[in-house]
């Protein structure tokens, strides 16, 4: 008979809330008596464990009969009268554990009949195999080290409501241990990221996090304020011009796994706070770094994966083979059937988006058409990765301009699965034309009603020289849920931002 039983039948909201009080309160009375009888389980401090249920289960031939001591939260309870089979989980695996009157004696058995689902023990004890085959471990003693207050989800069988996972992951780790192996994979991922650019000669850095401007680019920032200094404060954007200042102190290659701040909406690849890894290389341009990040989704791919052949969404995704390169001219013209060059003018280009029943503004040019033609048709044919390059300089205020058509920039992003995952440039280091693209993304802004200001700091250090440089910026987080064939990106957060409850 299971230790705890739920009602199997549906229950309202409010028989669910009476119904976990009144557990709660039962448990409450249990820690009290436990208090009382001088047995206070917070008071333990540690537990020395020999051995992870994961452990015994892969070296059982050398560890039966043999004893360990291990730990754990209880997850099932199977109650035989004077002979208990309890599962307990830790941070590997799980573990059956079998617990008998004679073994722990009558009065520790006793109190032992009293601990619940969710209760966190030591166990002593040496290991053995069921007449089932089922490898276990047969306790000589048992001790509670922490007691669980509230009761756990549905009986273990895991915690259903996705709004609730995300607000409540350490219940969510709980009621589904298998979630913990995207977390597991997250790690690996940046692990393998962090040893492919340190083994090229790149150097991790951190940068402010905290900045004293809004300055021009495209994201909205969120604003706070420092007391001392009496000055508001915006949780940086990007971590790009700090980075570039490093380039231009000396530092060749720079790397930074950044958190980023942008105050915009939540999809299911947005989030108001994620990861960004951006690297910049003096004396490379925006080919290297096409070859760098196709090189290194490749390699982290195969570290982690064993493969670089992963299915995402029911989609077979294929990073190891060579990355189809456009540019964006080749994929509106291939996708959108529009050809820029046969434009004339912004005039003729604007005709072209209302015939292909773009919206475009009435001061639109050439470039913006094209933009947004791209946006409309292109990206979603783009599942497979691919390189798009060469940008239209009106969307790109940090690339250098391409010497044979300075109406473009040195730039590109690359797409899988119909998503934009990084964004790369020739970095600008023309001061007098980076002065003048801020110049004209400020007055945008401030139009927009953000109080935008020029990184005069920047332009300084433009102005002191700063070598051809290859930059590149990349999501942690949509890498991480390529990987790990995850839907949204707060699978991939372990704390998504959440509305508050009301």
């Amino acid at each position: 008979m299971a230790k705890e039983l739920n009602n199997t039948e549906e229950l309202t909201e409010e028989q669910e809330k009476e119904q976990l009080s009144e557990q709660h309160r039962i448990r409450l009375e249990k820690l009290a008596e436990l208090k009382q009888a001088g047995k206070d389980p917070y008071e333990i401090t540690k537990f020395e464990v020999s051995h992870k249920a994961l452990e015994i289960r892969e070296n059982f031939d050398a560890l039966e009969n043999k004893d360990v001591v291990i730990a754990g939260r209880i997850t099932s309870w199977r109650d035989m009268g004077k002979a208990n089979f309890i599962d307990i989980r830790d941070g590997s695996d799980r573990m059956q554990v079998y617990v008998k009157i004679d073994e722990i004696g009558e009065d520790n058995f006793k109190e032992f009949k009293k601990w619940d689902l969710g209760d966190i023990v030591g166990i002593e004890g040496f290991v053995f195999k069921t007449k089932r085959g089922e490898i276990s471990v047969h306790a000589k003693s048992v001790k509670l080290l922490s007691k669980s207050l509230l009761p756990l989800p549905e009986k273990w069988h895991g915690l259903k409501d996705k709004e609730e996972r995300y607000r409540k992951r350490y219940l969510d780790l709980i009621a589904n241990p298998e979630i913990k192996d995207t977390f597991v994979k997250r790690s690996q991922i940046l692990k393998e990221i962090r040893n492919y650019l340190d083994s090229r000669g790149y150097i991790e850095v951190d940068t402010p996090v905290l900045h004293t401007l809004e300055i021009g680019a495209a994201a909205r920032p969120f604003v706070t304020h420092h007391n001392a200094l009496d000055i508001d404060m915006y949780l940086r954007i990007e971590t790009e011009l700090y980075l570039k200042r490093l380039i231009v102190g000396g530092f060749d290659r720079v790397y930074e796994v950044g958190r980023i701040f942008r105050n915009e909406g939540m999809d299911s690849t947005h989030n108001p706070e994620f990861t960004s890894i951006e690297m910049y290389q003096a004396y490379a341009d925006y080919f290297e770094m096409m070859d760098l990040i196709e090189n290194m989704y490749r390699t982290v791919a195969i570290k982690v994966c064993g493969t670089d052949t992963v299915s995402y969404q029911g989609k077979e995704i294929a990073i190891g083979k060579p990355w189809e390169r456009l540019t964006m001219i080749d994929a509106v013209k291939k996708y959108a059937d529009a050809d820029y060059h046969q434009w004339a003018d912004d005039e003729a280009a604007r005709k072209v988006a209302k015939e292909k029943k773009v919206d475009v503004s009435d001061t639109a040019t050439k470039g913006d058409v094209l933009i947004a033609l791209f946006e409309e048709f292109v990206e979603q044919n783009l599942i497979q990765p691919t390189i798009i390059y060469d940008y239209p300089v009106e969307n790109s205020p940090l690339a250098k301009r391409k010497p044979t058509d300075p109406a473009f920039t040195e730039r590109f992003e690359y797409f899988i699965n119909a998503c934009e995952f990084g964004n790369a440039f020739s970095e600008l280091n023309d001061p007098i034309d980076q002065r003048e693209r801020f110049t004209k993304q400020v007055e945008e802004k401030r139009k927009q009603g953000a109080n935008a200001e020029i990184d005069e700091d920047f332009i300084t250090a433009l102005e002191y020289g700063l070598p051809p440089t290859g930059g590149l910026g990349m999501g942690l987080d949509r890498f991480v849920m390529l990987l790990t064939d995850s839907a949204s990106i707060r699978d991939v957060l372990l704390f998504p931002t959440m509305k508050p409850l009301d």
